[in-house]
This record gives structure tokens, C-alpha cells and sequence, in this order.
């Protein structure tokens, strides 16, 4: 495994942790304790996939993340003691890919990564894509679930494209709704739930207890990458 991890954490405990955890796991770790630290490691090592903390001595991380985004598309994944639904949203809505929150589990964590840095190294650009029983051709529209084909109408296809150019990462109901409905729909939660079970149905092989179409409770959904 040759991906690098930067950590952006101003404890000093996070960092050292992190730093046996990951290498361990066959990472090679970069540490930085400051944004401004962490954005010039960025920068110089040009890490595979950033963990930051929200909380740095010297700039807010949401911050940190919208300037890295000016010059580098790589996944970051916010480690943070902020556990409000108001500070995850925000986050995410800033373009963090995920969210754990402060104490972690390094299982979780470690799973987490692997799901960001799969949908971030997809083996070959294709117009064809595959996530467990899921087919996708968007070059013909074609969607099939465990080899059958299933007609989904014009709007359920967009929110699964919408799903599919997000896979791994967790998307904001506001986002959601934004972008397949448009802004007038953004607070119409109730609505998304609806075409969300509709998708289940259709494509879930138990869609009562859904493998990839996962609800992340109270900020929105995120499909889930499966063998």
C-alpha cells in the first residue's frame, strides 16, 4: 500500500494514534498540528486522503478544507469532538467526504478511508458502473439490479447518478435536493424520503434493510461501496 494520509490534528495524542493505527494498516502517515501546517504538508506530500480536525490553534478546519479544494481534489474526512447536526451539515456542505466524530473507533475509521480512496481510484474511467448487484450504462441509461434490468423514471435516474458521482461520501439532504429538484425544493425532506424508498424498492435486494442506499440520521444519505 503506498497511500499517504495526512493528519491535521493539534493534539498531540490524535496524532500519535493515528500514526501507529494507520501505519500499522500499511499507511504512510504525515503529521501536521495547524492549518497552516497541514495546508503546506498538503501541498508537499500530496497526500491520497487528509483526516482534519475542526478545532486547530490557528484557523476553523473549514477553512482549511476550502482552501485545499482550490488546488488539490483529494478526499478528507473530518475527525471532530463537534457532534451537532449543525457542524456536520456544515462540513460536509464545505466538501468533506465524511464525518466521524470524536472518540472514534479505528475499525470504523479505517473502513471509512477505504470506501473514500476506492471511489477516489476507480480502476478504469468507464461509462459503466458497478457497486454490488448495481449496474449502471450511462451511455444507454440502463440500470440493472442483480442482472435484471429496472426501469427507474427521469428523476429517480438523477438522484442515482447523483448517488453514484458521490459513492462512498456522505451527501446533505439539502444537497440532495438542490441538485435533482432544485433550490425551491431544498428544505422538502419529506419528499426525498419518498423517491429515496422508491430507489429501495427497486434496487435494494431487501429494501427494508438496505446494503447501499444508507441513512446517516438527521444529515442525509450516502451509498455505501459493496463487493
Amino acid at each position: 500500500m503506498n497511500d499517504t494520509i495526512l493528519v491535521i490534528d493539534d493534539e498531540i495524542q490524535i496524532r500519535r494514534l493515528l500514526k501507529i493505527s494507520l501505519e500499522d494498516s500499511g499507511y504512510k502517515v504525515v503529521l501536521a498540528a495547524s492549518a497552516k501546517e497541514g495546508i503546506q504538508e498538503s501541498i508537499n506530500c500530496r497526500p491520497s486522503l487528509i483526516l482534519l480536525d475542526l478545532g486547530l490553534p490557528d484557523d476553523d478546519g473549514l477553512n482549511v478544507i476550502k482552501q485545499i479544494r482550490e488546488f488539490q481534489d483529494v478526499p478528507v474526512i473530518i475527525l471532530s469532538v463537534r457532534n451537532s447536526e449543525k457542524d456536520i451539515i456544515a462540513a460536509l456542505d464545505s466538501g468533506a467526504n465524511d464525518y466521524i466524530t470524536k472518540p472514534f473507533n479505528t475499525g470504523e475509521l479505517l473502513a471509512r478511508m477505504r470506501a473514500c480512496l476506492r471511489y477516489y481510484k476507480p480502476e478504469e474511467k468507464s461509462p459503466l458502473f458497478r457497486n454490488g448487484r448495481l449496474e449502471v450504462d450511462f451511455a444507454s441509461h440502463e440500470v440493472k439490479a442483480g442482472g435484471n434490468t429496472v426501469r427507474l423514471t427521469a428523476t429517480e435516474f438523477s438522484l442515482l447518478a447523483l448517488f453514484v458521482r458521490n459513492a462512498g461520501k456522505v451527501i446533505t439532504h439539502g444537497y440532495i435536493l438542490k441538485e435533482v429538484w432544485g433550490k425551491p425544493f431544498s428544505d422538502e425532506v419529506q419528499y426525498l424520503r419518498v423517491y429515496i424508498a422508491q430507489l429501495r424498492k427497486k434496487l435494494e435486494q431487501n429494501p427494508s434493510a438496505p446494503e447501499m442506499f444508507i441513512t446517516e440520521s438527521g444529515i442525509g444519505y450516502r451509498m455505501k461501496l459493496v463487493d
